[in-house]
């Protein structure tokens, strides 16, 4: 695989909208922290991003699982706290002939695209989404203004996630035998986001972080090296 590249899905969980704004605060979050490090950010979609940089996957890849955040949501009237949680997944590029995709198994369509782009994207059905049948995995991709750079980008985001489901298999054969850390898969919740306590807390490692509106613009190194430091 190639550790200079991310790639970086941000999915809200529970919590209804306050979740997806939280999944948004992540995204932000991440593109900033790449920025303060040099690294190149592409949106391949409204919740995807390709992190490019000199060990860009090495250092991200532990930030992949549930991060939770307990805070008074801007609706809330009564001053109540709540809490919500958000999924991020962190997958490496993986080369073409790592992974064998049959053309049989893909199912194609194609849109086109809204958003971001100006009126030559909306005009010609350059997005693509793409469904994997035998996984029924589905990926997509509006980014480029050319339909084929939009599939090339698909399948290689498809690849990605045919990698994953494998490694989880293998998470799941290898049960206690996995590291402290692990490879913080979705399911795993992962980290706190204590606002009204401006405590960042990662469950995995045990240990607390201050500044929390510091991290959500991005300084975030203390964590990621922490993390990279307690590995098994």
């Amino acid at each position: 695989m190639n550790t200079n590249i991310a790639i970086m899905e941000f999915r809200g969980g529970t919590g209804g909208n306050e979740a997806k704004l939280w999944a948004g605060e992540l995204m932000r979050m991440y593109t900033r922290y790449a920025n303060i490090l040099g690294w190149k950010i592409e949106e391949l979609g409204d919740t995807v991003i390709r992190v490019k940089g000199e060990d860009a996957f090495t250092k991200l890849q532990y930030e992949a699982g549930t991060h939770r955040v307990q805070r008074v949501p801007t609706t809330e009237r009564q001053g109540r706290i709540h809490t919500s949680t958000a999924t991020v997944a962190v997958l490496p590029e993986i080369p073409e002939q790592e992974v064998t995709i049959r053309n049989e198994d893909l199912e194609w369509d194609f849109f086109r695209s809204g958003g971001k782009g100006g009126q030559n994207v909306n005009k010609v059905s350059s997005a693509v989404r793409l469904r994997h049948k035998p996984t029924n995995i589905v990926v997509t991709c509006q980014t480029e203004r050319d339909q084929f750079q939009n599939r090339q980008v698909a399948l290689s985001m498809l690849r990605s996630k045919l990698w994953e489901l494998e490694e989880k298999k293998q998470e799941q054969t290898l049960g206690a035998a996995r590291s402290i850390i692990g490879r913080g898969m979705r399911a795993e919740k992962i980290r706190t986001y204590n606002f009204p306590q401006d405590r960042v807390t990662d469950h995995r490692i045990n240990k607390s972080f201050h500044n929390i509106n510091g991290i959500m613009d991005g300084k975030m190194q203390k964590i990621t090296e922490a993390l990279l430091s307690s590995q098994v």
